[in-house]
């Protein structure tokens, strides 16, 4: 991400707002086990949001089952994610970040299906899901 988020905020704010499993994925680019996340069950209608911002970040008829481990989708809303390169683990990934906060939430892969053939590979526990009715 090359310029600065629109919300700015200390790490000890975003400690008193996250679970600690939140704040480790979204402020220290960390990762859940994968097969954890109940978001990776999830079917119904809706909108996936950022845990850290509330932003909504992937619409429910752009995910899919990648076997991964973890809920991915073949596309964000747009303007809604960010991303840079991710040179941790000695290999190089595409870092997915929240456009509007900044939170680390996940990798994009170039192994997706249709139509973008992208899998946005996501923590579970960056996100947060609506339910639309």
């Amino acid at each position: 991400m090359s310029s600065k988020p629109p919300i700015q905020k200390s790490d000890a704010e975003w400690r008193k707002e996250l679970d600690p499993l939140a704040h480790h994925v979204l402020r220290n680019h960390g990762t859940e086990r994968p097969f954890t996340s109940p978001l990776n069950h999830e079917k119904r209608r809706g909108i996936f949001r950022c845990a850290g911002c509330g932003e909504p970040l992937f619409d429910s008829s752009t995910k899919y089952e990648s076997g991964s481990g973890w809920p991915s989708f073949y596309a964000p809303m747009p303007d809604a994610v960010a991303t840079t390169t991710d040179v941790s683990h000695g290999m190089t990934r595409t870092e997915v970040l929240c456009a509007k906060c900044g939170g680390h939430l996940g990798h994009v892969f170039p192994d997706g299906p249709r139509p973008t053939g992208e899998r946005y590979c996501m923590n579970g526990a960056a996100l947060k899901f609506e339910e639309k009715k």
